[in-house]
């Protein structure tokens, strides 16, 4: 079960490598709006990458307690989402 959440954290990794690579061919070229365009996604995948990662340990640690893994399930469903800013 641990599985779909490995794979997740790969795939935020890689999204993170495909942003940085952008930010590199940016910085290497002084373009300086795309820069600061992605320092907004930088940020954003940054949170993502971290919340992938969390998510994977709390399971590992609790994922053979039902009553921890309920717990933890009821958690996650409770989150709201709130819209992006552009604002850093």
């Amino acid at each position: 079960m641990v599985d779909p959440l490995k794979f997740g954290l790969e795939h935020e990794r890689y999204v993170t490598s495909l942003i940085n690579n952008i930010y590199a061919a940016a910085l290497k070229g002084n373009d300086f709006r795309t820069m600061q365009f992605l320092d907004w996604f930088v940020k954003e995948q940054g949170e993502e990458e971290d919340n992938a990662e969390t998510n994977l340990k709390r399971y590992q640690r609790f994922g053979s307690d039902m009553k921890a893994l309920y717990d933890l399930d009821s958690e996650l469903a409770a989150r709201v989402y709130t819209a992006p800013s552009l604002v850093l």
